[in-house]
């Protein structure tokens, strides 16, 4: 579905959907489009800004490849991992469309060279860049004279510091499509709540753009949640569960150390299991992915490193042996599973002393003697500077000035020309700045919060799983899903309640027909005011509880009855209307 109109006319573009057909099938071999690829497609040819949320394996890089085969001048695919451009640079040459390089730091200065050449004389129509790479100036400049036609952020959601996947070099975006003369841009991603959508949309600088939102739910996967009280119970639950299910499987966790613990525990087992984590040498993660892969290996035990680019059909089963940060990730990371179509599960192995840690991991607070410096050294220089020349002054590492630059910059302290350049803004003082910019982590931090409590909630909901997962993304669904643990456990009660009891499953269904307070009030999408937390957008209502998300303390899930009973939320001011 799309949730902007389209501009008058659009939907009767035959000519442009003919034409798109005809290379998907002559050039890619794809004689189907689905229904969100082709409108976001037709959209993109046209020149409109798009963004497009569309699940793991519902086939978003088509959405730039076909178009990109009707357009003249380059293709810029933004990807933000090295083994992910290397897998679209193969999969294209796999197929009779147009040649696809990459310019990383991986490559030898020839390697390098020759991908130039071959987008500077037409020879290659997509170029894979890291958003690192656009960060320099040189090859801003060198990709400028090559007047791209689209500009494409795949895993788009790291745009947004409100997304699970933030990272600070993708905010420079913006600035990067300005410099290249404001080519179309496409943004793709697989898990974007309503806000994360807001921010991709706000820091990319995208122009009335199209919004095609596919539907979230995988109704073939099986959702699961095991409570435990005790580590090792859990942990034992975990090797046994991996080691009995259909082959190959994930098993995600939460440290490094644990990817090699349940690793040799599944080893021990007879089983084909590697450990994948950021720690590990470059080669070694090549050699677990490929591994994998190739069908090499029975299960990947990971942690969230192992992510974006896995493109698998056939993984049977998703586990997860510590709670994840966010109903974002946890999405994102079951959606490797069943991509096939076939039947799959998803398993969340839950000990509430899981999230202790998990708050652990989203610590940490600027130091503000840091953001007072690099403000008061962007302010006293007196002229636009550099950020190459701002790490000589600083000595901040390249992530960490990133990261100090932007909060800066969204607490409106500093500006970026469209040379890339930093630049002062506005006439706060540098501690005041730094004050501004703490609050602005804050800010952060109370979100990444609020989502890590959704997970709390996801883990103790004694309503349909699947409702709740799809909830938070904006995306209302009528339980009994019939693939949950939550609801196969209610109809085994209703059906043994039929057989011995059949009037209290009259009894049940007369309770679930009475309406509940003030139902009508909250609906999903409503606008809403709480007396302590201001405004909010409601993402979901279940039977008893609703789900806001507050535009300052994040997620909340609230029970309706006390919602209703104090009074404690109002409609805001035009909701109704």
């Amino acid at each position: 579905m799309s949730d902007t109109p389209e501009p008058a006319g659009a939907g009767t573009d035959d000519t442009a959907f003919d034409r798109l057909g005809r290379v998907a099938a002559e050039v890619f071999g794809w004689h189907e489009l689905r229904p969100g690829q082709a409108e976001a497609m037709r959209q993109v040819l046209r020149g409109r800004d798009t963004l497009v949320v569309m699940p793991t394996g519902a086939g978003k890089s088509a959405v730039y490849q076909v178009p990109a085969v009707l357009l003249s001048g380059p293709t810029v695919v933004v990807s933000p991992l090295l083994a992910l451009q290397r897998d679209q640079v193969e999969g294209l040459s796999g197929s009779d469309a147009p040649d696809a390089v990459a310019v990383n730091s991986d490559q030898a200065a020839g390697e390098t060279a020759e991908a130039w050449r071959a987008v500077r004389e037409g020879d290659a129509e997509y170029l894979l860049l890291s958003p690192e790479q656009l960060a320099k100036d040189e090859v801003l400049e060198r990709l400028a004279r090559t007047r791209p036609s689209l500009f494409v952020v795949d895993e788009a959601q790291c745009v947004s510091s409100w997304g699970h996947d933030f990272r600070p070099d993708y905010l420079r975006l913006g600035h990067a499509v300005e410099r290249l003369g404001r080519p179309t841009v496409l943004a793709l991603t697989a898990t974007a709540a309503p806000p994360v959508r807001e921010e991709i949309v706000e820091r990319l600088g995208m122009e009335d753009p199209a919004r095609i939102v596919a539907g979230f739910d995988r109704p073939g996967l099986r959702l699961e949640v095991r409570r435990f009280r005790d580590d090792e119970e859990k942990r034992r639950a975990v090797v046994e569960r991996a080691a009995r299910e259909p082959k190959p499987g994930i098993v995600y966790t939460a440290t490094r150390r644990e990817t090699e613990e349940y690793a040799a525990r599944l080893a021990e087992l007879g089983l084909s299991a590697v450990p994948y984590h950021a720690g590990l040498r470059a080669a070694e993660r090549s050699r677990a992915h490929d591994a994998f892969l190739d069908g090499e290996s029975d299960v990947v035990v990971a942690t969230s490193a192992f992510g974006m680019g896995i493109d698998k059909p056939d993984v049977r089963f998703v586990l997860h042996a510590s709670v994840p940060g966010s109903p974002d990730a946890y999405y994102q990371e079951i959606g490797r599973a069943g991509r096939d179509g076939a039947p799959a599960l998803a398993v969340l192995h839950y000990r509430p002393e899981d999230l202790g840690l998990r708050r652990f991991f989203s610590g940490g607070r600027p130091d503000p003697r840091v953001l007072a410096d690099v403000a008061a050294r962007i302010r006293r220089h007196g002229a636009p500077l550099s950020t190459a020349r701002l790490r000589e002054l600083t000595g901040l590492s390249a992530n960490r000035l990133t990261a100090t630059v932007n909060l800066l910059e969204e607490a409106g302290a500093v500006d970026t020309t469209d040379d890339g350049e930093l630049v002062p803004a506005g006439d706060l003082r540098p501690h005041e700045a730094a004050d501004r910019a703490v609050e602005v982590a804050e800010a952060r931090r109370r979100m990444e919060r609020s989502r890590l409590e959704m997970m709390r909630g996801y883990a103790e909901a004694t309503g349909c799983r699947r409702r709740f997962l799809l909830g938070y993304f904006g995306e209302e669904y009528e339980p009994p899903c019939g693939n949950c643990d939550t609801c196969l456990a209610e109809r085994a009660r209703e059906e043994e309640g039929r057989e011995e009891f059949g009037h209290l499953a009259q009894e049940r269904g007369d309770r679930d027909e009475a309406p509940r307070p003030d139902a009508g009030r909250f609906r999903s999408g409503a606008r809403v005011l709480h007396r302590e937390w201001g405004e909010g957008l409601v993402m979901s209502e279940e039977e008893d509880r609703i789900t806001v998300l507050f535009d300052t303390v994040g997620y909340r899930t609230l029970s309706l009855e006390t919602v209703v009973g104090q009074g404690l939320l109002t409609l805001a001011e035009g909701a109704g209307d």
